[in-house]
């Protein structure tokens, strides 16, 4: 990250407004990063501009969240939960990626912040994420917000006809000894 960028960092939830960059964000991560996000650059280049909308606008049950930088955004995550009365205590934790100019300033944390007070919001009890094994970085994030690992999917992920396993993350919320 270069000295002109401003350093003021808004983390919100994104809106209709926002579903174009978002989606170009999309499509830049899937493209350059495969590993950090499941669908393949030509699945995410399929969805349309109404599809985009749509993921964006946030609901009961499903929200997404920016890091801006200013105005643009450069840093995206998200968070749903299965209404189903014995499901809806946990929420999982999606499409973590922060624009590689920007690493190295904080962003994730912040938007991993931002999602979990969400959750705690919420009254969610707890949040999972998977990441892949082939992401080290972000597995040092996770557990630097107090995620553990419980379990790994083996051949979770396949790029190119490489398979990487998985490791499936929890953060408790109502543990006591996780700090607010």
């Amino acid at each position: 990250m270069n000295d002109t960028k401003p350093m003021n960092i808004t983390i919100r939830p994104l809106n209709e407004q926002d579903a174009d960059a978002f989606h170009a964000m999309r499509l830049y991560a899937t493209e350059n990063y495969p590993a950090g996000i499941v669908p393949t650059y030509e699945e995410e280049s399929r969805r349309t501009p109404e599809e985009s909308r749509a993921v964006v606008r946030a609901t009961d049950d499903r929200i997404v969240f920016g890091a801006f930088a200013g105005d643009k955004l450069t840093g995206i995550t998200g968070l749903m939960r299965d209404p189903r009365q014995k499901l809806a205590h946990k929420g999982l934790i999606w499409g973590v990626f922060v624009d590689p100019a920007w690493r190295g300033a904080g962003m994730a944390r912040q938007l991993m912040e931002g999602v979990i007070a969400h959750a705690r919001a919420l009254g969610l009890l707890q949040v999972q994420l998977v990441v892949s094994v082939l992401n080290p970085r972000a597995q040092a994030l996770y557990r630097s917000c107090g995620f553990v690992r419980y379990g790994v999917e083996p051949r979770g992920l396949c790029i190119d006809g490489e398979y990487a396993d998985d490791e499936l993350m929890v953060l408790f919320l109502d543990d006591p000894a996780v700090p607010d």
